[in-house]
């Protein structure tokens, strides 16, 4: 079986345009995740999924340059994105990273992949419910499951954030979790505004470049640096989803 990584990413981001191209320690952030999603060893094959729109050239020429395929759809309809990234790649199993995750343990991504395999699931993830750092989520799901999903998601929100049709009927499929002890879900590592871009710099500034720290190193450094603790005024844990969701069902 093929199992291709597609991280989604495109320059239009509304509370921090053209972040996957930011730089982060010298190298565009979208660069940091390529690599780290490319060194899990279950990973056969990693693709930036982005739009098809003229802003997002660089993001493709990025991809390309960082070792990555590329494959371009519609900028909202994410979930097609990821219907013609699996049809384009051969992929089997389908590997979801988003481009604000510059901290992507690749063992992590390795975990949740065998968890999947292990179960025979059709969905795996260690988001549902959340115990790792805001910026560490990954999901894995098989093609079947995506074709399956792509035909029941209906309403805009769904098919913009790809698996939450999955996440809001999880007793209609197979599905396996994976879980940190203890529970980091409160430590926001994620990159969606600016200030967490300076966040995540502060905290790399204080670990060796190379190979890229894991994740008990950088829980180490932040939880040594209590200014990257304040995490007050920041955006909360999926709170576009959430508000699109209400809003969907209040119609």
């Amino acid at each position: 079986m093929t199992t291709v990584a597609v991280i989604q990413a495109r320059c239009g981001s509304t509370r921090f345009p053209r972040k996957v191209v930011a730089s982060l320690q010298g190298r565009p952030m979208l660069a940091h995740i390529i690599e780290r999603v490319a060194r899990a060893t279950l990973v056969d094959r990693v693709v930036v999924a982005t739009t098809d729109g003229v802003s997002d050239d660089v993001v493709a020429a990025l991809a390309v340059a960082s070792g990555a395929a590329v494959t371009r759809g519609p900028e909202a309809d994410v979930l097609t994105r990821y219907v013609m990234a699996t049809r384009e790649h051969g992929a089997d199993v389908i590997v979801r990273i988003t481009a604000d995750c510059p901290l992507t343990d690749p063992a992590v991504v390795d975990s949740v992949i065998r968890a999947r395999s292990e179960l025979d699931a059709d969905y795996a993830s260690n988001v549902e419910p959340p115990t790792f750092p805001e910026g560490y989520d990954c999901e894995v799901f098989t093609s079947a499951c995506l074709t399956r999903v792509d035909r029941e998601a209906t309403f805009d929100y769904e098919r913009e954030h790809v698996t939450v049709r999955i996440r809001e009927h999880m007793d209609d499929f197979r599905t396996a979790h994976v879980a940190h002890e203890p529970d980091l879900s409160a430590m926001r590592l994620t990159v969606d505004v600016p200030a967490d871009l300076d966040r995540v710099t502060r905290l790399l500034d204080t670990l060796p470049f190379s190979p890229p720290p894991d994740l008990a190193a950088v829980v180490a450094a932040f939880e040594h640096d209590p200014a990257l603790q304040d995490q007050s005024g920041l955006p909360l844990r999926n709170e576009r989803y959430r508000a699109q969701r209400e809003a969907a069902h209040r119609t």
